[in-house]
């Protein structure tokens, strides 16, 4: 029931169930197995899912880039099949490169992800050397039937751009969250690996793709533990769901294949809105696959829950243990990126109302809606329903109403500035300096500058008389931010 709009996340979902069907059946028609048909089928989901370039010209070199990262994890994890102390040493080092990578934004993340996955994937389906010229073969068909599919016959992007994600938190050596993250996941994957082969001998692997996951699009300890909790619920709930439907089904390949398209869509429509029915959907495919494998029982799903339990409290530990970061630092640095972004949003406005023809606010206020999102995930724990601290969880609920509302008035002053007819008067540049004002009340000086008026422009015009409303709310909002703001500071978790 989330809001779509422009029904991009069902036009999203629905291309990742006609991409992944598209290279699974090519892959079977060229005759390869079962297990590499399925590699082929995630290869392509990763592509599909993982991907995130804002252009699609960029999208299409970082798929063009997935074999690069992917093949040599391939030929290594198959390589070190009869190692175990080399391939649990080497899978550990792909975590740490697969995270540190994503200090280079969204192209490093897709990159870290599908090395990660790739490692995974041999484990999963116990694959030895002898497989990887089928694996090869299938993840390099499904990549292009997939790819056919999103950049020829189906480019959603052409019609809707990605707005720009936001740049990752900067910083130097330790300072910088993605290197600290590296650790966190290396040590949250150590951890899941040595539970999780006490657990099982065979299934280990499951315990450390959850500490991995766990810890993909989050950057504090409240965000990982909350993240944590939503994976243990979508996969318990997942789990249930498996009995009753997989279970049943004894691997019968036409309606297991019905039922995967069901939950390839069901991962990609849900994955924005909520961790934990993406994480139900996964858990469901899982067990239908398992169920084509020939392996499924009741005993494998209760296993799968003790690896993620194991896998989870890895990534607890981890948080908790090495190298934390604080909900409060992440949050007080994505809330004065969000600012920045209203005041150079802001900006641009004033000066294309004042006959900038240059100024352009609209990709400020794109970037600023990306930077809202993060700000929502960053205060996620803080309003979570279990968070016991009430007054915490107030002022976290306030500050997100408040930036909202700076978004509400930042797009309407957009929208004014976009008609042609606007102009401009002289009480725009006071509203400007007041909002500059405010804006420095709550983050210090900021680049740029108000915009200042023509003399020879109206004094009074509908354009600018509904300019002049949305500075208003905005220096209203931003008034309104300085309270709770100053409350943030004093929310660490």
């Amino acid at each position: 029931m989330a809001p779509d709009p422009g029904l991009f996340r069902l036009r999203v979902s629905l291309r990742a169930v006609l991409g992944i069907g598209l290279a699974v059946t090519v892959c079977e028609l060229a005759g390869l197995s079962l297990p590499a048909s399925i590699t082929g089928g995630l290869a392509a989901l990763l592509a599909l899912f993982t991907v995130g370039d804002p252009t699609v010209r960029g999208q299409a070199v970082t798929t063009a880039l997935l074999p690069l990262a992917g093949f040599p994890v391939l030929a290594l994890a198959t390589a070190l099949h009869g190692a175990p102390a080399l391939r649990d040493a080497s899978w550990l080092a792909v975590v740490f490169a697969g995270v540190y990578a994503r200090r280079w934004g969204p192209r490093g993340h897709a990159l870290g992800i599908f090395a990660f996955m790739m490692f995974f994937t041999t484990q999963f389906l116990h694959a030895v050397p002898g497989q990887l010229p089928q694996l090869f073969g299938a993840v390099a068909l499904a990549l292009t039937a997939s790819s056919t599919v999103r950049f020829g016959a189906w480019c959603v992007e052409r019609r809707t751009p990605l707005p720009a994600a936001p740049a990752p938190l900067d910083g130097r050596g330790l300072a910088r969250p993605a290197t600290r993250q590296a650790f966190q996941a290396t040590a949250a994957c150590a951890f899941a690996l040595t539970a999780g082969q006490l657990i099982s001998h065979d299934r280990w692997y499951w315990a450390v793709g959850t500490a991995w996951w766990i810890f993909v699009n989050t950057a504090s300890r409240g965000e990982t533990l909350v993240r944590g909790f939503r994976r243990v619920v979508g996969t318990v709930t997942g789990i249930v769901a498996g009995l009753l439907i997989a279970v049943p089904l004894h691997g019968a390949p036409a309606p297991t294949a019905a039922l995967v398209a069901v939950c390839v869509f069901g991962i990609f429509y849900t994955a924005a809105p909520s961790y934990s029915w993406m994480m139900f959907f996964v858990t469901v495919m899982a067990g239908l696959l398992y169920g084509l494998l020939g392996v499924l029982h009741p005993g494998l799903l209760g296993l799968r829950l003790a690896e993620t339990g194991a896998g989870a409290l890895g990534a607890a530990l981890a948080v908790a243990l090495v190298l934390p970061i604080t909900t409060h630092a992440v949050t007080d640095r994505w809330v004065e990126r969000a600012l920045h972004a209203v005041h150079g949003c802001t900006a641009e406005a004033a000066d294309r109302l004042a006959g900038d023809d240059l100024a352009d606010p609209a990709p400020r206020a794109g970037e600023l809606e990306a930077l809202l999102g993060r700000v929502r995930l960053a205060l996620a724990p803080l309003v979570h329903p279990l968070n016991p601290m009430r007054a915490r969880k107030e002022r976290a609920r306030q500050i997100l109403a408040l930036l909202d509302d700076c978004a509400r008035e930042v797009r309407g002053l957009a929208a004014v500035a976009a008609d042609p007819d606007a102009s401009h008067d002289a009480r725009l540049t006071a509203a400007c300096g007041r909002v500059e004002t405010a804006m420095e009340t709550l983050v210090g000086a900021v680049p740029g500058r108000p915009a200042t008026a023509r003399p020879a422009a109206p004094g009074h015009h509908p354009g600018a008389e509904q300019a002049l409303a949305h500075l208003h709310g905005l220096e209203r909002a931003l008034l309104a931010l300085a309270a709770p703001l100053r409350g943030s500071r004093l929310m660490g978790a």
